[in-house]
């Protein structure tokens, strides 16, 4: 089964500006020649984006496969074919409603990956209700700082997940609404907020999704129809094609626009079928969901493909029907690609490159492409995008094969941070150039390297070393699972190189061995001076390493 490119959504209706004289690449199948000559690209495609809103793009799915299942939450028990998914979305669409939300009202969505994660998705966006993704590790401040940012008059979420007790976080911050009716809330610290909506078991002063669903009435389906007219003017939505009939492994968390937009989004406009194995990430639960549901895709970090092929029982599950993969979020290593083709036996693999501000993906790679460009590049540029590789202390085009800042134009690119000028045209220039922060380089096809982050970079001595490129050699080791590699604090050089190692199981190995791995083989100011030896690394909710706190952690332990 062949798939090829993913989901994007427009933010702002976009025109192409001036380009640079130079030879765009067609990025309908893979570049045969060399046709880049500066490290700029502008991708083209014969087939032209579409403009519709989120609700139609549902619609017209279900209309098209009403009986084909729409999503799978296997452990909460709940299989909703796309038309009862319809049927849904447009009750709790006219519910919000009813309960007294508008368009342009801003809703926050706190939890971890539940059926009314996608169903209050699909129905603020058929609402024109901005939905506002609240990480579901958030704590009391920070929840605080996020609803006060936006001014949300709702928060959906569970009583509590985990460790986390979301209901009670909500009543330290408002009090008030013990003693309010629900939707009446009048909170001090959190003013514009209005309501609480609960999952699963009922609270005092809160609504139950139960109370959304049976609000909406004929009126407010009417309303439903008025909006999407408006919607369809005003907030178009443009998507790239993807195969159909799949069937997703969706690892990561919805409140990713990996899950959010590469997944949901794709859903509901390619027929494909979402199985979400567990509310928590969990490789035992994902090997089970592919075994069970005869997965054909499957999506995730590279963290999550290292956690799936290490895990003691692999060769017991049926992975057969696994037919492609699709990662993102941090280069993975060729030894890792390796494994995921052979001991997996998924035969196409692709990297896609990109960012929240940018929709989420403006490289992605091919599925026939060799190891070197699966593991080396993040593919090519996505259609209608451009993207160019400058200096980053002069702004200047750089020459092909050289480092530079990767910058980012098209449809794809955000309209602003909220309410953050100063932010916004730090990141994004007057021409609608989206700086990404990350070190790049194109080939002359078109792919492209990522090198690491600039914050990343490790200046040793005024040498500039980029941590991707050691964590890559180092995945070489036969005894090495996993690497991340790091710049600590140095008196006489500034930085140091520091190599934080996972070990393969039943593996014993020490920091000589693995400096003398590296004599001859990398440039001597590469060579780790640190080598320590870890358990885990600090991970946010979607699996990606937190570099700057493990950098902390390494300091600290190291005392520098």
């Amino acid at each position: 089964m062949r798939f090829s490119k993913c989901v994007k959504v427009l933010q702002i209706p976009w025109r192409p500006l001036q380009f640079p004289e130079y030879r765009a690449l067609h990025v309908d199948s893979p570049p045969s020649v060399p046709e880049v000559t500066t490290s700029y690209v502008h991708g083209t495609s014969s087939r032209s984006l579409l403009s519709q809103t989120i609700g139609q793009t549902l619609q017209n799915t279900a209309e098209q496969w009403p009986d084909r299942e729409a999503v799978v939450f296997l452990q909460d028990g709940i299989r909703k074919t796309f038309a009862q998914f319809q049927q849904d979305v447009d009750q709790a669409a006219a519910g919000l409603l009813a309960l007294g939300l508008k368009r342009g009202d801003r809703l926050g969505m706190w939890g971890p990956n539940i059926y009314e994660w996608i169903l209050v998705q699909f129905a603020t966006a058929k609402a024109g209700i901005l939905l506002v993704y609240v990480n579901p590790a958030y704590q009391l401040q920070e929840l605080e700082f996020a609803l006060r940012k936006v001014q949300c008059k709702a928060i959906v979420c569970p009583t509590k997940f985990k460790t986390q007790n979301y209901c009670d976080m909500l009543r330290q911050l408002c009090p008030e609404v013990e003693t309010a009716m629900p939707g009446g809330l009048k909170s001090a610290r959190l003013p514009d907020l209005r309501m609480v909506i609960v999952t699963d078991s009922r609270q005092t002063g809160m609504f139950h999704m139960d109370d959304v669903m049976q609000a909406a009435d004929s009126q407010h389906r009417q309303e439903l129809d008025i909006l999407q007219k408006k919607l369809s003017f005003d907030d178009p939505i443009n998507i790239l094609f993807t195969s159909p009939q799949l069937r997703l492994c969706l690892a990561g968390p919805l409140y990713h626009a990996f899950g959010s937009v590469a997944g949901a989004i794709n859903m509901a406009r390619h027929g494909i079928t979402l199985v979400f194995p567990s509310t928590a990430y969990d490789s035992r639960a994902n090997l089970e969901a592919i075994q069970k549901e005869r997965c054909t895709l499957f999506y995730g970090t590279p963290t999550m493909f290292i956690d799936l092929l290490g895990h003691p029982e692999l060769d017991k599950y049926d992975l057969s029907s696994l037919k492609a993969g699709v990662m993102g979020g941090s280069p993975c290593p060729p030894e890792v690609m390796r494994q995921v083709m052979t001991t997996m036996n998924i035969k196409e693999v692709v990297v896609g490159y990109g960012a929240t501000e940018n929709s989420p993906v403006t490289f992605l790679g091919y599925p026939l492409d060799n190891l070197e460009r699966m593991t080396e590049t993040v593919g090519c540029i996505m259609n209608h995008t451009e993207a160019k590789v400058v200096d980053p202390s002069t702004g200047e085009i750089v020459p092909l094969g050289t480092s530079g800042e990767l910058m980012i134009r098209g449809y794809c690119v955000m309209l602003e941070y909220w309410d953050d000028p100063d932010k916004t045209l730090e990141c994004i220039s007057k021409d609608r150039w989206y700086k990404t922060g990350d070190i790049a380089s194109l080939d002359e096809y078109g792919y492209c390297q990522i090198e690491g982050r600039i914050k990343d970079m490790i200046i040793r001595g005024g040498v500039n070393i980029y941590p991707a490129e050691i964590e890559l050699f180092l995945h070489t080791h036969p005894k090495v699972h996993e690497v991340q590699v790091v710049g600590v604090r140095d008196e006489r050089m500034g930085e140091e190189v520091c190599a934080c190692i996972k070990l393969k199981e039943g593996q014993d190995c020490t920091a000589e061995e693995i400096k003398a791995y590296c004599k001859g083989q990398i440039a001597h100011f590469k060579i780790p001076r640190y080598v320590t030896f870890v358990q885990d690394y600090p991970l946010t909710i979607s699996r990606k390493v937190q570099k700057n706190k493990l950098r902390a952690e390494m300091e600290k332990s190291l005392g520098v």
